[in-house]
């Protein structure tokens, strides 16, 4: 296994350092994926670099796929416009204030946002 020696400044890398774009002049066909793992142990070397090959995909996108992809899209939108309605903020707010404690509620607002959408979401298209 290789040692990486960081120069001053970087504690740790994590993350995607290079990922295969979509246009081939531009792009590499290998990832390189760094991760940083914060379990104490006895070796403080816990940086590890992996090279990925670019996947291609070897079945079609399935209706349902189509279909999670789009519910996702939608629901994405709606959060987005909800959380810069000034109309609903407040409301939302203390909404969301009252439930976080119970037992079941969420915990963040955005996450809270994402619950309302998706009930509304799936009330409108599946009820």
């Amino acid at each position: 296994m290789a040692k990486v020696e960081w120069s001053a400044g970087i504690d740790h890398v994590s993350g995607a350092l290079s990922k295969p774009g979509k246009n081939p002049q531009h792009s590499c066909n290998k990832m390189l994926l760094g991760t940083h793992r914060t379990a104490a142990t006895t070796n403080p070397n816990c940086n590890r670099l992996f090279l990925r090959k670019k996947v291609e995909r070897s079945t079609p996108v399935t209706t349902n796929e189509v279909r999670q992809r789009n519910r996702f899209s939608a629901v994405a939108a709606a959060v987005a416009a909800r959380s810069k309605d000034l109309m609903k903020i407040s409301a939302d707010q203390a909404a969301f204030a009252a439930q976080k404690d119970q037992p079941g509620g969420v915990k963040t607002m955005k996450a809270y946002l994402w619950k309302l959408e998706k009930e509304a979401y799936d009330a409108e298209h599946n009820g």
